[in-house]
């Protein structure tokens, strides 16, 4: 006994009824076949396997192309011989629910679709594939039966000979000048080869340059994409920046840094608040040295006390006034 089949019979597990002079085995003592489920229909002739499709067909109901070499349960079961071949038929079930029988052709050494699709009709040129056209045998037999017809289908194959020793003898000479001094092919590759990485680097400096990161990949340049860039107007927009910037300026040095309301109370300009709070106080001043009467003289107190600046006003031209000559230091 091999070492693999002591192995196997100590997997297998023997009830107390089992008697092998009596059973044989224990598939018999169980009552089942050695196949198991795949032999559920053995008594009317038919076997469960995993068969493949020889050729690429349409299935007649769903109109789906099953393509070569898709698998299938199929019940395997012998419809007919040929000869002393037997012909099986293979019936296998569509997800669509149609099912599909291909059987054996012993005779053209073929399969046949006979039922639930249809194969799919593939033709080909011999020379356009590149392959030998093998005559069938009726024309074997009229070119053996007709002299002249042999002797020009010989002479046909002797000029195709000729040519195909010639095109092997170019081939030949080809590779055995290709191969002939390993050194210098080798040279020629590791030349293309540090070409390719010198090129490499170029490229990852120029992006390095852009300031890219490192999985952007720069694609090489082409005349195309140079015309479309030719093409694209580009807007200066330094002018337009200086004017802001000088706006800005302007702003600073003229509007309130309190907001609209204090600007609006004082004026449009801190200059002519001031200015304004000046020429009353001096008004009032004039009236007071004067002498003009007290009934007079309150309205006019009361007036230059209203334009006088306020403590907050005094700290806004504080403010202003330092912006002013920072801004004049750096001009």
């Amino acid at each position: 006994m091999s070492s693999l089949a002591a192995a196997r019979a100590d997997n297998f597990y023997y009830p107390p009824g089992f008697d092998p002079d009596k059973h044989g085995s224990l598939n018999k003592f169980q009552g089942q076949h050695p196949l198991r489920d795949r032999a559920r229909k053995i008594g009317e002739g038919i076997l469960i396997i995993r068969f493949e499709v020889p050729f690429n067909i349409w299935c007649n109901q769903c109109g789906e192309h099953i393509a070569k070499g898709v698998r299938f349960n199929a019940e395997k079961k012998q419809v007919g011989s040929y000869h002393s071949t037997k012909v099986w038929a293979f019936t296998m079930r569509h997800h669509c629910g149609c099912k599909i029988t291909i059987q054996t052709d012993p005779k053209n050494a073929e399969y046949l679709v006979t039922d639930g699709a249809r194969r799919k009709v593939e033709s080909y040129d011999a020379e356009d594939a590149q392959t030998v056209e093998i005559p069938d045998a009726n024309e074997r037999a009229a070119v053996s039966a007709d002299p002249l017809a042999s002797l020009e289908r010989k002479t046909i194959q002797a000029q195709q000979a000729a040519e195909g020793r010639a095109q092997l003898a170019v081939l030949a000479q080809q590779s055995e000048a290709r191969h002939r001094d390993g050194y210098s092919l080798n040279k020629q590759l590791r030349a293309a080869l540090r070409q390719s990485k010198k090129a490499d680097a170029q490229v990852d400096a120029k992006r390095k340059s852009l300031g890219l990161a490192d999985h952007v990949k720069l694609l090489p340049e082409s005349k195309a994409d140079a015309q479309t860039a030719q093409l694209v107007l580009f807007q200066h927009s330094g002018s337009k920046f200086h004017e802001k910037h000088q706006d800005k300026r302007r702003k600073v040095t003229t509007e309130s840094i309190f907001g609209a309301a204090s600007g609006a109370r004082s004026g449009s300009r801190p200059g002519a608040a001031a200015a304004a709070a000046a020429a009353a106080a001096a008004a009032a001043s004039a009236a007071v040295g004067g002498g003009l009467p007290p009934g007079k003289r309150r309205p006019l107190q009361a007036a230059a006390a209203a334009a006088a600046p306020s403590a907050k006003e005094q700290l806004q031209q504080r403010v202003l006034a330092c912006k002013r000559k920072k801004l004049a230091q750096q001009a």
